[in-house]
């Protein structure tokens, strides 16, 4: 296959597209590619998906939604290359393994289960879950339970790990019963916190209540059904876009927005907030 001549190339092919990344880590490659491990590529895979994120939260970049879709792609056939010069799977093992798994998890669609509603479905997914994981730990270690952790994991962003863990103490019966409890926990934690700075206790203190806090609230997105990441992304959107839309409105005014007092800066914060 000449991969340099594009014009022979069927560009949609996935045999292609296979031999490039292929090609990208033989001893002709690149010498980037050729030097990366699944451990040097964990922050590259978190960023990609986080760009395609970006493409679909954000109306202005919808248009780029196909290119980070692929940019995600090559980090799952890269990985898979490098798993298949170890001789321990290669990309086919990965849509076998997929193929499988969601005709086993989807018995509704493709057997004689019956799910009308999503909540059904997601009921029947855990359940399937479980199971395969007993089957998982009888075939291949002495089923123990970790008792230390949830089992999610760490690369997780912090909200969303969060959110996991409690969805899953929620299951023992170990939750908030309701919004005013919850309400007045996350109260207790801003007096907890204000307490630490009054009294300026420790670094490490501080950080602890400001942590408990912080995870208080994104139980409380999760009583709300919001997903607390995506609720926090969202103002992150929201500040960004008002803070210059501030600062223009300053410059259009002739004023040196460094050079205005707080208190002045609080107007314009206003008036933008407004419009």
């Amino acid at each position: 296959m000449n991969i340099s001549d594009l014009s022979q190339l069927d560009l949609k092919n996935f045999e292609v597209l296979k031999e490039i990344i292929a090609r990208l880590r033989g001893p002709n490659g690149c010498p980037w590619d050729k030097e990366q491990t699944h451990e040097s590529l964990v922050p590259f895979a978190i960023e990609e998906v986080y760009e395609f994120i970006d493409t679909i939260e954000n109306k202005e970049k919808h248009h780029e939604m196909k290119e980070e879709l692929g940019d995600v792609l090559f980090q799952v056939l890269l990985h898979s290359q490098l798993a298949s010069e170890k001789n321990n799977f290669n990309i086919y093992d990965v849509i076998a393994n997929l193929s499988e798994k969601m005709i086993r998890r989807h018995p509704h669609v493709f057997g004689n289960e019956i799910a009308s509603t999503s909540e059904e479905v997601l009921k029947n997914w855990a359940v399937i879950k479980k199971q395969e994981k007993q089957i998982s730990n009888a075939n291949n270690r002495p089923a123990t339970k970790n008792t230390n952790n949830f089992d999610i994991p760490t690369h997780l962003p912090a909200l969303q790990r969060a959110l996991k863990i409690g969805n899953k103490s929620k299951k023992s019966g170990f939750d908030w019963e309701n919004l005013h409890d919850l309400f007045a926990k996350i109260k207790e934690e801003c007096m907890e916190l204000e307490e630490t700075i009054t009294y300026n206790e420790s670094k490490e203190r501080q950080e602890e209540e400001l942590g408990d806090l912080l995870f208080a609230i994104a139980q409380m997105a999760r009583h709300l059904n919001f997903d607390p990441e995506t609720s926090l992304r969202k103002a992150n959107n929201k500040f960004e876009k008002r803070y210059f839309k501030m600062v223009q409105l300053a410059n259009s005014r002739n004023l040196n927005f460094e050079e205005l007092s707080l208190l002045e800066k609080e107007e314009l914060w206003k008036e933008i907030k407004n419009c």
